[in-house]
């Protein structure tokens, strides 16, 4: 009976916490049973390769790198362990690499993104966001963005700011009761 992971990212952080222990063999056995749901996936694929080259399987490793390679091509963590592996000179020969990789830079140097092109129109009022409500708390007051949002003219944050600011940095708060009245007096 085949068992359906409803969580895999807590099945990824399992595994990958086996691996970062030096546990491959555990490692390996969690996602050979998975196989059948994972096999697609990139984290899956690069987990198990891990885990091969841990037990010094690079032959195995190497494939799991080369799915993942094909999986996610502009994700380098996958060519950077495939290349390393290669290195280790274990089960084949350097030239099929190297001309592998070769035939897939002449093909990325080829590749072009579509383009975009920007229209002139205004992004509508219903799409344009502000970052917090006025009542959200701000987590990093600082006096530029005290500034900043005096600028833009949202005086409710920046009276907000200069009140957090005060708490943080009492040496200061003469300076930040001044700029809070002014702030109060543009209300």
């Amino acid at each position: 009976m085949v068992t359906m992971i409803t969580e895999p990212h807590l099945f990824f952080a399992d595994v990958s916490l086996d691996l970062s222990r030096g546990e491959y063999f555990t490692g390996l056995n969690k996602l050979e049973s998975e196989s059948e749901q994972f096999a697609d996936s990139y984290t899956y694929n690069l987990f198990l390769a891990r885990a091969y080259k841990g037990l010094g399987r690079y032959h195995e490793a190497r494939r799991s790198l080369k799915n993942c390679c094909r999986i996610a091509p502009y994700n380098e963590v996958a060519w950077k362990e495939l290349v390393e592996i290669h290195f280790l000179q274990i089960h084949s020969p350097a030239d099929s690499l190297t001309s592998e990789l070769e035939q897939l830079s002449a093909a990325l140097a080829e590749f072009a993104p579509p383009r975009e092109y920007e229209t002139a129109d205004p992004t509508p009022l219903v799409e344009q966001k502000q970052p917090f409500s006025d009542d959200e708390h701000i987590p990093v007051p600082t006096e530029s963005l005290a500034e900043i949002f005096t600028a833009q003219g949202a005086c409710k944050k920046a009276i907000r700011v200069y009140t957090d600011l005060m708490q943080l940095n009492p040496a200061r708060s003469e300076a930040y009761k001044k700029a809070i009245s002014e702030l109060l007096d543009k209300l």
